[in-house]
C-alpha cells in the first residue's frame, strides 16, 4: 500500500487519539473585512491552529479594498481573535500565525491586484512552504462571485500543479433561482474541478447535525420505527428573534425562504429522511441525499400548504421594534418574505403520506433550530378517557441550537392513587455529556477544506434539486395575494397556525 502524499509516516492510521491535521496549505480570504470574516473565519482559524490542527507554515492571505499593510491586517485579525475565538488566547501561537499573514489590497476587477496576490502566494510558498495548496473563500456579496472565479483563472491562480491543490470555497446563496444556480455552477466548475469546489452551509459543520447520523445509524433503538408506520409528521424550525439588521441591501427581495429553506432546512430534511449509506464517504452521503431530494413532492394546492408573512412593528423583549416594511433601506411596499412555512410529502416506501412542516422566521419568540420527528399516538389505550387528556405524541427532537442536544417526550404516570399519564421528557445536553466544548461550524468546515474533505458540503447537484423544490412555491407566491403579518416576538402568522390545524396537527413550542 502507498503513502499517501504528506502523511506522516510514523502515524498509525487506526489511531483514533490524533486528531486530523491539514497539511501544508494557506488560506485566502476575498472580503476579509467582512462581518463573516471578523467573526467567524479569522477566529475559526486561530482556534485551530490553538488546537494544533494547522501545519506549522499555515497562511493567511486577505484580499480587500481597503488600503492597509501587512501590520494594519495582522492587527485587524488580532482584534477579531481576541474578541471571537472560542479558545483561549496565546502569545505563542499568535506569533508563529503571524509569521504568514498578508494582505493585498485590490478591487475584483483590479488585474495588478490579482498579480500581486499570485506573487504573494508564490513568496509564501518559499518562505512557509505551503506546497503550492491555496483554498480561496469567496466572502463577498454573490453578484462577486462570477468575478472573482473568472480573474483567479486569467491569472492562473486556479491552476492545479501536480501534486498540489486548488479550491473555490463559496458562501450562499448559491444562485436565486434553478437558472441562476445552473450557470453559476457551469462557471465556476470551467474554472474549478466539481471536487475542489466547497459550497459551504456552516448548518452541517454543527455537531448536533453530523449527530443524526450517529443517532440514526449508530443505535438499534430509533431505525425500525424511523417510517411511516410509526412516524405521524416531522417538523423542521428554525427561528430567529432578531429582525434584518444591517442586511437590507442583501435581504430584500430574497426573503426567508430563499435565505433558510433551500439550503439549510432542506438540508436538514435530507439528513433525516435519508437511507443508510454504505459509508460516510462523501459519494454515498450525496448519493442518499440526492434520492431524498429527487422524492420530495409539493402538495397540489400551494396557498393551503404553505405561508410567507412580515413582521410587524411591536413589542419583543421589552424593547419596541419596527416592521419590517419600516426598516432602513426596505420599500415599504416590500412584498418579501421574513417568515416562510412549507409542508412537503416524500414519495417513497419509508415515507410515503408523511408530512415535512418546514419553518423559519425573523423575530419570532425565541432563536432556535430544531428537528422534531412526532410519533403516532398509541393505537389502542386501555386507560379512561379522562386519564390521557394531557398526552401528546411522542417525540424526539434533535436541538441543533442554541442548547445543542437530543430530547426524548415520552408519556409517564402521574404519582398518586389514580392511573393518570402525562408527557415527561428525557434531555441529553452536549454541554453536559463531554467535557469537550462543540467546536464552532466554521472550525470543523475549514479543516475540511484544508483537508479536501467533501463529507459536510453540499454538491452542485443538492443545490439544483433544491431550487427545483422552492421555484415553484416562489413563483405562486409572486403571482398570488400578498405576506401574512404577525407581530413581532410572536411564532408566526395565524395562517401557518391553520395551516396545521386543517390537518389536525399543530406547531411545537420550541
Amino acid at each position: 500500500m502507498s503513502a499517501v502524499p504528506g502523511a506522516n509516516p510514523l502515524r498509525d492510521a487506526q489511531d483514533r487519539r490524533l486528531p486530523r491535521i491539514a497539511g501544508p496549505s494557506g488560506l485566502v480570504i476575498f472580503g476579509v473585512t467582512g462581518d463573516l470574516s471578523r467573526k467567524k473565519l479569522m477566529p475559526a482559524v486561530y482556534d485551530l491552529a490553538n488546537r494544533g490542527l494547522l501545519p506549522p507554515g499555515f497562511s493567511l492571505i486577505g484580499f480587500a479594498r481597503r488600503d492597509w499593510e501587512d501590520e494594519d491586517f495582522a492587527q485587524v485579525v488580532h482584534d477579531a481573535v481576541k474578541e471571537h475565538a472560542r479558545t483561549p488566547f496565546r502569545e505563542e501561537v499568535w506569533q508563529q500565525l503571524i509569521q504568514g499573514m498578508r494582505f493585498v489590497q485590490g478591487n475584483f476587477d483590479d488585474d495588478e491586484a490579482f498579480e500581486t496576490l499570485k506573487a504573494t502566494i508564490e513568496e509564501l510558498d518559499k518562505a512557509q512552504g505551503t506546497g503550492g495548496n491555496f483554498a480561496f473563500y469567496l466572502s463577498v456579496p454573490p453578484k462577486f462571485f462570477p468575478k472573482v472565479v473568472q480573474q483567479l483563472k486569467k491569472h492562473g491562480l486556479a491552476d492545479q500543479k501536480e501534486g498540489s491543490w486548488r479550491r473555490a470555497v463559496i458562501e450562499k446563496p448559491f444562485g436565486h433561482d434553478l437558472a441562476s444556480a445552473q450557470e453559476l455552477n457551469q462557471l465556476v466548475h470551467d474554472v474549478f474541478p466539481p471536487n475542489e469546489v466547497f459550497r459551504i452551509d456552516h448548518y452541517l459543520g454543527k455537531e448536533t447535525v453530523q449527530n443524526i447520523l450517529a443517532l440514526r445509524f449508530a443505535n438499534t433503538m430509533w431505525e425500525p420505527i424511523w417510517n411511516r408506520s410509526y412516524v405521524d409528521h416531522v417538523q423542521i424550525t428554525m427561528a430567529e428573534d432578531i429582525g434584518i439588521g444591517g442586511r437590507a441591501g442583501y435581504y430584500d427581495g430574497i426573503g426567508a425562504a430563499r435565505d433558510v429553506i433551500q439550503n439549510h432546512l432542506l438540508q436538514l430534511l435530507a439528513l433525516t429522511a435519508m437511507e443508510e449509506p454504505g459509508s460516510f464517504h462523501p459519494k454515498a452521503l450525496v448519493a442518499e441525499k440526492l434520492k431524498v431530494l429527487t422524492a420530495v413532492e409539493l402538495p397540489e394546492d400551494l396557498g393551503l400548504h404553505t405561508v410567507r408573512a412580515q413582521y410587524e412593528h411591536a413589542w419583543q423583549g421589552g424593547q419596541e421594534v419596527l416592521g419590517y416594511c419600516e426598516e432602513d433601506g426596505i420599500d415599504p411596499k416590500s412584498t418579501t418574505d421574513t417568515y416562510a412555512a412549507i409542508k412537503l410529502t416524500i414519495n417513497n416506501r419509508r415515507w410515503a403520506g408523511v408530512p415535512f412542516y418546514l419553518r423559519t422566521g425573523k423575530r419570532l419568540g425565541r432563536r432556535v433550530t430544531e428537528i422534531a420527528v412526532v410519533f403516532k399516538r398509541a393505537p389502542y389505550l386501555p386507560f379512561e378517557s379522562g386519564a390521557t387528556e394531557e398526552l401528546g405524541g411522542n417525540a424526539l427532537v434533535i436541538r441543533v441550537q442554541p442548547d445543542e442536544g437530543v430530547t426524548v417526550r415520552f408519556g409517564s404516570k402521574v404519582p398518586g392513587t389514580s392511573m393518570e399519564v402525562r408527557d415527561v421528557t428525557m434531555d441529553f445536553a452536549y454541554g453536559e455529556s463531554f467535557t469537550e466544548s462543540s467546536p464552532e461550524a466554521y472550525e470543523r468546515l475549514l479543516l475540511d477544506v484544508l483537508l479536501g474533505d467533501a463529507n459536510l458540503f453540499p454538491r452542485h447537484q443538492e443545490v439544483e434539486l433544491s431550487w427545483t423544490i422552492l421555484d415553484p412555491i416562489e413563483e405562486y407566491w409572486d403571482k398570488h395575494g400578498k405576506p401574512a403579518k404577525y407581530a413581532a416576538g410572536t411564532w408566526g402568522p395565524a395562517e401557518a397556525d391553520e395551516m396545521l390545524a386543517r390537518d389536525g396537527r399543530s406547531w411545537r413550542r420550541p
